[in-house]
C-alpha cells in the first residue's frame, strides 16, 4: 500500500470507500466512519496505529496479519467491513448525531440485503446513538437488527486508551470464542 501524502489525506475529507461485503458473511465488522487516511488509500482501517488488523490476527480471526490493502481476502474467511457513516472525516467526533441515526437506518437496509450472521459494531457510543440504545454495554445485544445478531466491541482506534492492544485482542478473542460456543460459525 502506498503511503498517501499529507495533501492527499487532507483532500480525502467527505470521501467514501467501498464496503468489503458479500451475502451471508459470518461477521460483518462495522466501524463508525472512514478516517481521512483510509479514504486517501481506499482501504479500511489503513491509518498506521489503528489496531484493527493486528487485533483480528491476535484474536484468531485471521491466520496471519493482513495489511489494509488485503482487505478483500476477508470475504473468503467469512468476514466483511462496513461503516455506520460513509463520509470520511479527520475524527469520528466530526460525525453528527443525525448522520449516525441515518447511518443506522442505512446499515439496517444493508443487513436486510446481505444477511450476515453477526454484526460487530466497533464503538459503543456510535451504536448507542445510531440505534437509540442509550444504555447499551459492550457485548451481545438483546435485539436483532434485520435478523442479524448484534455485538458491540471496542473501537480499535489507537486513540481508544481504555483498550490497550493486549486487552483489545482479549475482547475480540472472547467474542470469537463466544461465536464458536453458540455454533454461529466455524472459526
Amino acid at each position: 500500500m502506498i503511503k498517501p501524502t499529507k495533501a492527499e489525506v487532507a483532500a480525502a475529507q467527505n470521501r467514501t470507500i467501498r464496503d468489503v461485503i458479500a451475502p451471508d458473511l459470518g461477521v460483518l465488522f462495522c466501524g463508525i466512519n472512514t478516517g481521512l487516511y483510509s479514504a486517501a488509500t481506499g482501504h479500511h482501517f489503513a491509518r498506521p496505529g489503528n489496531r484493527f488488523w493486528p487485533t483480528l490476527y491476535r484474536s484468531g480471526f485471521t491466520p496471519r496479519l493482513f495489511a489494509p490493502d488485503e482487505e478483500l481476502e476477508l470475504i473468503s474467511l467469512g468476514y466483511g467491513i462496513t461503516n455506520i457513516v460513509d463520509r470520511a472525516t479527520a475524527s469520528a467526533a466530526e460525525v453528527t448525531i443525525e448522520e449516525l441515526k441515518q447511518g443506522g437506518i442505512s446499515l439496517k437496509r444493508k443487513l436486510q440485503v446481505f444477511r450476515p450472521k453477526v454484526l460487530a459494531i466497533l464503538g459503543i457510543s456510535a451504536y448507542r446513538t445510531a440505534f437509540n440504545q442509550p444504555k447499551a454495554i459492550l457485548g451481545r445485544q438483546p435485539d436483532l437488527i434485520a435478523e442479524t445478531i448484534v455485538w458491540v466491541l471496542p473501537n480499535p482506534s489507537g486513540l481508544n486508551a481504555h483498550f490497550p492492544p493486549v486487552k483489545l485482542a482479549e475482547v475480540f478473542r472472547e467474542f470469537r470464542d463466544e461465536l464458536k460456543l453458540l455454533g454461529l460459525m466455524d472459526l
